[in-house]
């Protein structure tokens, strides 16, 4: 027999599932028509379908930092924890993403990323990349905000992985081909920090993040059933990329100020001396091979 309480839970999920439903039928068919337009309220729907995603499912979000200006090009290097970074971050503003090609493939979801103005890369065909770098160019002269998550995979949201700098690439191309005379490189951090108002301790953090070979479906159970999140998004101080700014040693930057925020916002400790410059921990071995 189900309990009243587990009962009482699924009724809530459906009810808010309906809502949300709702709302996605009726802003679809406008959204589609200002996609095939090209106007300047194409990125409005998505942002206005997360937002209600949030506000239904309890994920409280947190923001510092100074994000980019409205129509600065900005290509936002981002670490990746979960499937929830995405309604996290494209509820802050209009953009777009950069995801892995099987990924518009799969039922709902592609539905939702290509909605999004998702730029899809196949990893497994070396050349794609600069066909990628070609697109992210001609939206970075758009002055548009593309987020790459940098790190090419999800971690478990205690720490960092490498981050790969091919994709910055287009940060380049955008200023030989789309004519910019240089492009904002955005480190971003998004972290999961606490659970029902109560902090999440290190063994907790996994089980929001989803990452190596989980299942999407027990995960999505075990977020609707385990309730509020909070989640902060720092964005940290950016990267000019200009004619002559080495790549790795771009992206290298980007991914110390990202450790640093990340190892702030879940350990709850600022940096010992702000005023200090700030340490490049976990990028030297990118900056070694750029130098």
């Amino acid at each position: 027999m189900i309990a009243p309480a587990r009962i009482l839970r699924h009724v809530k999920t459906g009810l808010r599932l309906l809502v949300y439903g709702t709302a996605f039928l009726l802003l679809v068919g406008p959204h589609r028509l200002s996609l095939r337009r090209g106007g300047r309220f194409a990125g409005l729907a998505p942002m206005l379908l997360h937002r209600l995603f949030l506000a239904l499912f309890q994920v409280r979000v947190r923001v510092t930092g100074t994000p980019p200006a409205p129509g600065e090009a900005a290509l936002v290097l981002a670490n990746h924890i979960s499937w929830l970074d995405i309604p996290v971050l494209g509820s802050l503003r209009p953009l777009s993403f950069v995801a892995k090609s099987e990924i518009a493939g799969w039922p709902i979801i592609g539905l939702f990323a290509r909605l999004q103005r998702t730029v899809f890369i196949d990893r497994a065909r070396k050349r794609h990349t600069a066909v990628v770098n070609t697109e992210l160019s001609r939206r970075l002269a758009a002055g548009d905000v593309v987020v790459l998550f940098a790190e090419g995979t999800t971690g478990d949201g205690n720490r960092l992985l490498p981050f790969r700098a091919s994709l910055v690439g287009a940060a380049r191309a955008a200023l030989t081909d789309g004519g910019l005379d240089a492009v904002r490189l955005q480190p971003l951090c998004i972290a999961y920090t606490r659970r029902h108002g109560l902090p999440l301790t290190r063994r907790e953090r996994p089980e929001i993040a989803w990452y190596g070979d989980m299942e999407l479906a027990p995960h999505l159970a075990v977020f609707l059933e385990r309730g509020p999140i909070d989640a902060e998004v720092v964005w940290a101080e950016p990267v000019t990329f200009a004619a002559g700014t080495n790549r790795k040693v771009a992206t290298a930057l980007a991914e110390a100020a990202v450790r640093r925020a990340l190892r702030q916002a879940v350990t709850g400790r600022p940096a010992a001396d702000p005023a200090a410059p700030a340490p490049l921990a976990g990028a030297s071995a990118a900056l070694a091979e750029a130098l």
